[in-house]
C-alpha cells in the first residue's frame, strides 16, 4: 500500500461509522465501474481499429469535411 493511500485510510477512519462506510461504499463502486470500464474498452478495442481504418480511408478518398471549432 503506497504512503498516500495509508494517509487516506488513516484520515477515514477519524470519520463516523456512517461516514466510512459511505466512503468505503463509493470507494467500491469506483473501483468496479474502472474494471468495467477496462473490460468494455478491451472488447472494442477490435471495433475501435476498424472505425480509424475506416474513418483513415474517408480521409484519404476525399470523403469527410473539416470541422470548425467556431461553427460548432
Amino acid at each position: 500500500m503506497t504512503k498516500l493511500l495509508e494517509k487516506a485510510f488513516k484520515n477515514a477512519s477519524k470519520l463516523s461509522d456512517i461516514e466510512q462506510n459511505a466512503l468505503a461504499k463509493w470507494l467500491l463502486e469506483e473501483l468496479e465501474a474502472e474494471r468495467k470500464w477496462e473490460k468494455t474498452f478491451a472488447e472494442s478495442e477490435d471495433i475501435l481499429d476498424q472505425l480509424a481504418d475506416k474513418a483513415i480511408g474517408d480521409y484519404k478518398r476525399g470523403k469527410t469535411t473539416p470541422l470548425h471549432m467556431r461553427e460548432l
